[in-house]
């Protein structure tokens, strides 16, 4: 992979800002398209990375490039459904119509086939009062769906419906496609911001630090190894095996890991493990039970995809259908200590889907919020075809096609991951040694 230059990270407008921010900041309170923020905090000289890597910071601009009373906006939202989609919601359209005046706002329904015709999705009007208690709720009011469409075909939708602003909420293929949308926006030379709000549970999100979703996601998996650890320790050599989402990240499953000090093996895709084999994971189970009596563990779902056969299916947005690693380490967990003559009660826990579906919670929707009205700035500055981004616990724009160039993952080297194997006392490596 090419070294990222400081050219990737230029941000395209749509032209000259004209019109007067109606915000009525004191000039202080506003952003200037000169700030950066520095990419690296620390820059060791082996690394090669240039030192003047930096993002545009995000914020209110003095000067807008949309007339407000001649703006009109859409929201859509792709991909799984995740904890805050809501809350996006309802801080874009809060935004908008309080802020910045902007009176007509759309909602696409059901992701990028509400911008096909042929899929007769019409969108709906949103208003304050009708997203007013939607952050209190799971999922997303606007309904999701995966896959894309006819870029040309959503272009025109958009020309149909008046659109000048389209805020695209979703992970890695979502902001593929708005990408696509922006592209074919340019080459028709519309004044149309596609503005992108990374959301994925697993946080694996390119060039930014932190996505919507996570800190809920790490909070409940947190409450489910809690419930795993008691289970455990209520039956003799007692195994609590939790899988949690993080389909090539393990995210989750280390932050997890770090707020439940009782997780004794964390399983993650970075670290690739064996299962047979002096010191490989099943040994180094069967010594902790024969010296604690139980023990949990957190298997992210991505997690030991080697052991499985077969050719990869692909789901509607392109991503790799993974294997179910959670059942298989339960069977084989099983098999090992039968064939042992070791007497195990194993159970089994897989929150996922009760975790993508509950409401944000106090953390998440706080971020929500700074997401939302953070996008509405850059779109009505003409920003387009990038997303919200937060790096260095600061608020950035990020071009989409370099955030969505690389998948965010754990390093076996770094303080994370250092952090899981001192909490855990796992080895560095289960990986077999005969």
């Amino acid at each position: 992979m090419r070294m990222p230059t400081f050219e990737d990270f230029r941000i395209k407008t749509l032209g000259e800002c004209r019109y007067p921010s109606p915000l009525n900041f004191p000039e202080s309170l506003y952003e200037s398209d000169d700030v950066r923020i520095r990419y690296a905090a620390e820059i060791p000289a082996e690394t090669g990375m240039p030192d003047d890597i930096s993002f545009e910071k995000a914020g209110p601009r003095q000067k807008i490039f949309f007339d407000p009373a001649e703006t009109k906006a859409a929201i859509v939202t792709c991909g799984g459904i995740s904890p805050g989609l809501n809350d996006v919601i309802r801080a874009i359209v809060m935004q908008l119509y309080y802020k910045y005046g902007v009176q007509h706002i759309l909602g696409i329904q059901y992701g990028y086939k509400g911008l096909n015709p042929a899929n007769w999705l019409e969108p709906v009007k949103l208003t304050p009062e009708s997203v007013e208690g939607i952050h209190e709720l799971g999922g997303t009011v606007l309904g999701s769906s995966r896959g894309q469409e006819d870029p040309a075909v959503m272009v025109n939708t958009l020309e149909k419906l008046g659109i000048n602003i389209l805020f695209c909420i979703g992970g890695d293929g979502t902001l593929r496609g708005a990408h696509v949308i922006a592209q074919e926006v340019e080459k028709r030379g519309l004044p149309i911001s596609i503005i992108g709000l990374p959301k994925t549970i697993d946080n694996d999100i390119g060039y930014v630090a932190k996505t919507f979703g996570f800190d809920t996601a790490v909070a409940e998996a947190h409450e489910a190894l809690q419930c795993a650890h008691v289970e455990a320790r209520g039956a003799q050599n007692g195994i609590g095996l939790v899988k949690v989402m993080g389909r090539d990240s393990g995210f989750i499953a280390a932050n997890a890991t770090l707020a439940n000090l009782d997780v004794n093996y964390t399983l993650i895709p970075e670290v690739p493990f064996d299962l047979h084999g002096k010191g490989a994971f099943l040994d180094v189970l069967e010594q902790r039970l024969k010296k604690r009596h139980h023990a949990v563990i957190v298997v992210a779902e991505g997690a030991g995809q080697e052991f499985f056969e077969g050719a990869d299916e692909k789901d509607a947005s392109g991503n790799i259908l993974h294997k179910d690693i959670g059942v298989f380490l339960r069977d084989e967990i099983t098999k090992y200590f039968k064939s042992k003559q070791m007497p195990i009660t194993i159970k089994y826990i897989d929150p996922s889907y009760m975790i993508r579906s509950i409401p944000a919670n106090a953390s998440d929707s706080i971020f929500c919020a700074h997401l939302g009205r953070n996008a509405v700035h850059a779109a009505m500055a003409g920003k387009t075809d990038m997303i919200v981004g937060r790096w260095h616990d600061l608020f950035t724009h990020v071009p989409i096609p370099i955030t969505t160039s690389s998948r965010k993952k754990i390093s076996p080297d770094s303080f994370l991951w250092l952090s899981v194997l001192e909490s855990t006392g796992q080895p560095v490596s289960m990986k077999s040694q005969s």
